[in-house]
């Protein structure tokens, strides 16, 4: 038996009234909602974004709709097809679980364009300011991975290597910590570190593609040490979905920035 670290055995659900239970899970996804609704309250007045703190209050519902909406069609689409065409009522059972970040994703920028078409908001501002904040939800969402013993990683010889629950009995990867690292800390503080720099928040569009690159890049590194889900497995060349589908993402974000640094 390989050294590992125990698996801190916390109950998913943190209260339970009757039939009404308060998962971690959902007070991940609202403690990531409510914090960064915060966070660009604060700085939308503020150069270069200008939007009004009122805007803002507004496009949180739109936030809400565009994650749960995307974020489940995706899980649908891109995860587990075969599943939900033969059982298509279980596609509305969101408190099963299943949620993607990359149909979440596209959720939030589809609401994102049509509210800001709705408000007359420059796309690319609110994207920018969407983007220094978007990071907290990652973390706690990944957090909230591990408290569940969900998305665990690969077998490995690591010290810190954890026993999952739902792992079997060798110790993996933590690798839903490497994402709340690298997705959540790490990137966050690089984007508003960016947003603090005159030549860089003058630049429309960058935050926005720093944040779409660097997600990807965080996402395509931790799928090498990530275990596979267990319908997909492995793709060529021992790749995963995770990566494909973080791989226009990387492109996107980097058309993004250079687009930002050639219209300055």
């Amino acid at each position: 038996m390989l050294l590992a670290i125990p698996f801190p055995n916390i109950d998913p659900v943190l209260v339970s009234f009757g039939p009404f239970a308060v998962r971690w899970y959902a007070l991940a996804y609202i403690a990531g909602l409510v914090l960064g609704w915060r966070l660009m309250r604060r700085v939308a007045r503020k150069p270069p974004f200008d939007i009004d703190a009122e805007a803002i209050d507004d496009f949180l519902v739109w936030a809400i709709i565009g994650v749960i909406l995307g974020g489940r069609i995706g899980y649908v689409l891109f995860y587990n097809l075969p599943y939900y065409a033969d059982h298509p009522l279980k596609a509305l059972q969101i408190w099963q679980g299943g949620m993607s970040f990359h149909g979440g994703f596209l959720g939030v920028v589809i609401a994102g364009l049509i509210f800001c078409r709705r408000r007359g908001i420059e796309p690319l501002k609110l994207g920018d300011l969407m983007a220094c904040a978007a990071p907290i939800g990652l973390f706690f969402g990944r957090i909230a991975n591990f408290i569940n013993g969900e998305l665990f990683g690969r077998v490995t010889d690591v010290s810190w290597g954890v026993v999952f629950p739902h792992g079997g009995p060798e110790p993996r990867h933590p690798s839903q910590l490497y994402e709340a690292a690298l997705e959540g800390i790490v990137l966050f503080m690089v984007l508003n570190l960016l947003r603090r720099s005159p030549a860089i928040r003058e630049r429309r569009g960058f935050l926005t593609g720093a944040f779409i690159a660097g997600y990807a890049l965080s996402r395509m590194t931790v799928e090498l040490f990530r275990q596979p889900d267990a319908q997909i497995g492995f793709l060529s060349l021992g790749s995963t979905m995770g990566q494909w589908l973080s791989l226009p993402m990387l492109l996107v974000g980097l058309f993004f920035m250079l687009r930002a640094r050639r219209a300055s």
